[in-house]
Formats: structure tokens, C-alpha cells, sequence
């Protein structure tokens, strides 16, 4: 049974009732369907009539009506207010705004991080060239198993550079090729995953990642491959190994945040750092799946050594100029 209200509380709903209605109906056409489906007398009556409803809470709390009444104007209000004030943009203009403006302005202000993230990665490299150089007994111990594939220093230099241009054997390079991109895939989600621990597995995973690399270019450079092991990788991996640098770039920023919050908690600069790294890591799996797209159709269909580089160096060149070149800033 509903209870019965006081005089007053009646006499203010009939005074307003009907316009608390219309701005119900109004909010609930945009919200089922769209903004677009009102018409231009609702649009207009819009802004009015929540500024009724406001003016309505107001006298509500200040004169203690009944709790129901407030609590539904309350909610009508905070409904009303996301399309009086609110910023409504469909999917594609969000995605728009992703590619626009997101997704470089976040990979921008991580400069500081990926290029500390560059630079363990050539660590990496560097090392792991240098010492599989100096003695090949390092190769098995930098390179896995199940990346190697017979791709070891066992191999003839005829092997090898058959596993650069013969990809349709699945016994080849083709799975090779698959199971470096899932490992690369993998490295990627780890240097984020973990920049919550001070950075430091992140950092490892980076000189862990450039080591077997510098591994890999060491064994072809040693039959004289190394021109055309550089053709065969550059084609996919300077996208590949940009998004795994931009990984690490996020799993550092996280990091730092924890060990040097500022005057916030850990806990709030993680995850104010962390918001802007995601952004990050959703372009890093575009950048990924463009890796795999190369890795898996344009290396195996391209096999001059020319192109593969001009590919590559292209790729490169692109998403440099995508990320860091300069941007109009918005007026107001």
C-alpha cells in the first residue's frame, strides 16, 4: 500500500509533474536510441527542462519532502546531465579519436621510457651478439630450444639461408616464424603485466628479448648470412620490436610511479600511470597484428632482399612519423 503523502509534497508533484515526465521520455529516447532521435522541440526543451528538474531537487531537500521523491529526482538529474553536458560520440568517432589523437599523445609522452626501453633492448642485442661471436656455446644457452629449430651452428650456411627464402615447408621457417611472433607477443604482455614490480622484470625481459636476437644475427653473420638474415627479419620486425619497446615504454612508466609516487599513494599513481599505458598497450596489438600480417604474408611472398629492407625501413619511418611528428594543438 503506497503511503499516503503529506499536502504539500502532493501539491509540488502536480505543479511538476508533467515536466519531470516529458524530460523522462525525452532521456529515454536518448538512451534507447539515439540523440539524433529527438526532435528539434525536445532537443530545445532539453537544457530547460533539466534545469527545472535542478531547481525542483533543490526545493525537495531544502524542505524535507518525502525521500521517493527526492531519490527520483536525484536519479532523473544525474540522467539528464550526461546529455545536457556530456561529451556523446559514437564508436567511430571514438575510434577517430583513438587513431587521432589517444593513441599518439600516450605513446608521445612515454618518450623518456621508450627510449630507456630502446636502449636495454641494443643492450641486449649488443651482448648477446657479442658473446655468441666470441664463442658459440652461448647460442644454445641464449637462444630456446623450440626457437632455434635446428637454426643452430650445426647447420650449414646452405640450411640456413634456405629456412631466409623457402617458407612453404611447415617443417621451415614458417612455424619458426609463428612461434617468434607468439613469443614476441608474449614478451610483450609481460613487459607490461609486470612494471607493477618497480620495473625491474620489465627491464629484464627487454635484455632477455634483445639478447636472443643479437644471438640469432650472430649465427647467420657467422656463415655470411647476416645481409640477408637482416631482410628477412627487418620486413616484420621493426614493427614487431617497436611494439614490444613500447610494452616495456609502459611496464617502466608503471613502474616508476610505484617506486616514485609523488604525493599520491603507490597505489593511485600505478593506477593513474597504468590508465595511460593501456591506451599504449591497445595500439601495441594493432602493432602486432600488423607484424603478424607482414610476418606471415609479406615475408614469405617477398623474397628480394631490396624490397624487404625498403619494406621494413618504410614501416619503420611510418610509425615514427604517426607517433612523434608534431601535432596542431586544438584551440580552446
Amino acid at each position: 500500500m503506497t503511503p499516503t503523502l503529506p499536502a504539500d509534497s502532493r501539491r509540488f508533484r502536480a505543479e511538476r509533474e508533467a515536466e519531470w515526465r516529458r524530460l523522462e521520455h525525452i532521456v529515454a529516447t536518448a538512451e534507447g536510441r539515439s540523440v539524433k532521435a529527438l526532435s528539434d522541440e525536445d532537443l530545445l526543451a532539453l537544457p530547460v527542462l533539466y534545469r527545472g528538474a535542478l531547481s525542483s531537487l533543490s526545493v525537495a531537500r531544502e524542505t524535507s519532502l518525502d525521500l521517493e521523491l527526492v531519490s527520483y529526482l536525484e536519479e532523473l538529474c544525474a540522467r539528464a546531465y550526461f546529455f545536457v553536458y556530456g561529451v556523446r560520440t559514437g564508436a567511430g568517432q571514438r575510434l577517430r579519436a583513438f587513431f587521432a589523437r589517444d593513441w599518439p599523445d600516450a605513446v608521445r609522452g612515454l618518450w623518456k621510457e621508450t627510449l630507456a626501453a630502446f636502449l636495454l633492448t641494443l643492450v641486449g642485442i649488443l651482448a648477446g651478439y657479442g658473446l655468441v661471436t666470441a664463442d658459440p656455446s652461448w647460442y644454445d644457452s641464449l637462444m630456446p630450444g623450440d626457437m632455434a629449430q635446428g637454426r643452430d651452428f650445426r647447420a650449414s650456411a646452405e640450411q640456413l639461408r634456405s629456412t631466409l627464402y623457402d617458407g612453404g615447408s611447415e617443417s621451415g621457417l614458417d612455424l619458426f616464424a609463428a612461434f617468434l611472433f607468439t613469443h614476441n607477443s608474449q614478451v610483450s604482455i609481460l613487459c607490461f603485466a609486470l612494471g607493477f614490480a618497480f620495473g625491474v622484470p620489465t627491464a629484464m625481459l627487454l635484455v632477455y628479448n634483445g639478447n636472443t636476437l643479437g644471438a640469432f644475427m650472430a649465427l647467420f653473420s657467422h656463415h655470411g648470412l647476416g645481409l640477408e638474415m637482416g631482410g628477412w627479419l627487418i620486413i616484420h620486425g621493426t614493427t614487431e620490436f617497436f611494439a614490444i619497446i613500447l610494452s616495456g615504454a609502459a611496464g617502466i612508466r608503471i613502474g616508476w610511479s610505484v617506486i616514485f609516487p609523488g604525493e599520491e599513494s603507490r597505489i593511485d599513481a600505478a593506477a593513474r600511470a597504468g590508465r595511460g599505458a593501456a591506451i599504449v598497450m591497445g595500439g601495441v596489438v594493432i602493432m602486432l597484428l600488423c607484424a603478424g600480417l607482414l610476418e606471415g604474408f609479406g615475408r614469405q611472398l617477398i623474397t628480394s632482399d631490396l624490397a624487404r629492407y625498403a619494406i621494413g625501413l618504410t614501416m619503420l619511418a611510418g610509425w615514427s612519423a604517426y607517433f612523434y611528428r608534431p601535432r596542431r594543438i586544438p584551440n580552446g
